[in-house]
């Protein structure tokens, strides 16, 4: 019967330690399973994490990518066809885009963009348009002012 008294290791489990530098009927003698000459050989020697054995590093091998323009604009983007859930002559400012949930963001600018069919003759006011969206948008009489 096995209780806290009298635990043992499972069978196998545990393997006796190697005497290192025991003399050569040990197994380990002489070199001390370090091989012969060479770095390894030798005290002190660790080896670098990612280090190849002098080949040039993976790290360095590989192409370098990702450049970050400080120029660029970002635009929060409205597609014309989420325009039709206002009513007709609303005019559509930044503002009321961010009220109705079209935006997230009031710090960047605005663009419309001309995916869908426009059925509203609204006014417009934003940022940027797409020459698809400002087409739709002036097709139904509705105006375009670019902020």
């Amino acid at each position: 019967m096995k209780d806290l008294s009298n635990l043992t290791y499972s069978e196998g489990s545990r393997r006796p330690r190697k005497r290192i530098g025991r003399g050569v009927a040990s197994g380990n003698g002489k070199t001390a399973g370090r091989g012969h000459n060479g770095y390894y050989s030798r005290g002190g020697s660790t080896q670098r994490r990612y280090f190849e054995g002098g080949q040039l590093p993976l790290q360095r091998r590989i192409p370098k990518f990702g450049f970050r323009n400080v120029n660029t604009v970002t635009y929060e983007t409205v597609n014309v066809e989420k325009l039709n859930s206002f009513e007709a002559g609303t005019e559509i400012t930044p503002e009321v885009l961010l009220e109705a949930g079209l935006v997230s963001k009031k710090t960047l600018p605005v663009k419309i963009l001309g995916n869908g069919e426009l059925t509203v003759k609204l006014t417009v006011k934003a940022h940027k348009f797409s020459k698809s969206a400002q087409e739709q948008i002036e097709k139904l009489g509705g105006v375009v002012e670019a902020l």
